[in-house]
């Protein structure tokens, strides 16, 4: 979306090459650190980052979590 080289935008966020390569591939989490660079240089905020982040993360739990989430109860407030 940058239309830049991963190596253009590793300098630019001031990291290297792999550590970006590595989020890209979903291979690292976007932590708070990198959610700040990012947020900063696409000039959306940090938020954004963390938050798409920790959905990615529960959407991956969920999956990984499905059958013994499913033998846990919901209990209703009375």
């Amino acid at each position: 979306a940058l239309d830049r080289p991963v190596s253009d935008v590793a300098k630019l966020l001031k990291v290297s090459r792999q550590t970006l390569h590595a989020i890209l591939r979903e291979e690292a989490p976007v932590t708070p650190a990198m959610a700040l660079r990012l947020g900063k240089l696409c000039g959306n905020g940090p938020d954004l980052w963390v938050n798409l982040q920790a959905r990615y993360d529960l959407a991956r739990l969920a999956t990984e979590l499905e059958d013994e989430l499913a033998t846990i109860p919901t209990l209703n407030a009375a």
